[in-house]
């Protein structure tokens, strides 16, 4: 059985490299997906597919469709890992000045 979409495409070889790192980025996110609902997501694992999409993205040999998804999707997993940080908490100015003025005082 033949799929009409590829009958006229021809088959460009990847490099190795280039499939290993592919491989590994499906692994990866197959892993994020597949926890537990009472699990938490994994804001490194995050990361780490957002760097190897985005390293995917700059392969000079890579297909071009490949190669827009992998920016595409770059983004998207970016704008995850940063919804995800954890944000600093926000102190106003007395505050502050507080807290440093207790810092420098040394009861005896």
């Amino acid at each position: 059985m033949t799929d009409p979409i590829l009958k006229g495409a021809t088959p460009s070889p990847m490099p190795q490299r280039d499939v290993v790192m592919l491989a590994s980025v499906l692994h990866l996110m197959s892993h994020y997906t597949a926890r537990d609902e009472q699990d938490k997501p994994c804001v490194r694992l995050a990361s780490v597919i957002e760097r190897h999409l985005c390293a995917l993205a700059r392969l000079p040999d890579l297909d071009p469709v490949l190669r827009a998804t992998c920016e595409q999707l770059c983004e998207r997993w970016a704008a995850l890992v940063d919804d995800a940080m954890p944000r600093p908490v926000k102190r106003n100015f007395l505050e502050r000045i507080m807290k440093s003025s207790r810092v420098g005082t040394n009861p005896a």
